[in-house]
């Protein structure tokens, strides 16, 4: 007899369990990455990246497992490991995230 290994859960609602994951417990630069299965399909796992408007995103912080077949994150990396990491790369990428703050030849921040 053959199982059905497939999931319930759709690539498009794991992301959006992510992402209000997200939103419930950290600011506004984190965003979710293309969800990915894995574990023989029983979850999902999705990036956590910091990102910034005009320049998109600098790179993973993290990750959130969500369930492929049930509702709701399964795991998630530490909300401070993920803070401490967006805060190297700022660092890392400061001049390209500064320079996208500012009104080209203006000197004036938007």
């Amino acid at each position: 007899m053959a199982v059905d290994v497939s999931p319930t859960v759709s690539a498009l609602e794991a992301e959006a369990k992510a992402s209000l994951f997200l939103s419930d417990h950290l600011p506004d630069r984190f965003t979710t990455g293309d969800p990915a299965l894995q574990e023989g399909g029983a979850v999902w796992r999705v990036p956590v990246l910091l990102a910034y408007p005009n320049i998109g995103p600098v790179g993973e912080v993290g990750e959130i497992l969500v369930s492929a077949r049930a509702d709701g994150v399964v795991s998630h990396t530490a909300t401070d490991e993920m803070l401490a990491r967006a805060r190297t790369l700022y660092d890392e990428h400061r001049d390209a995230i500064e320079a996208a703050f500012v009104v080209s030849g203006t000197g004036v921040r938007r």
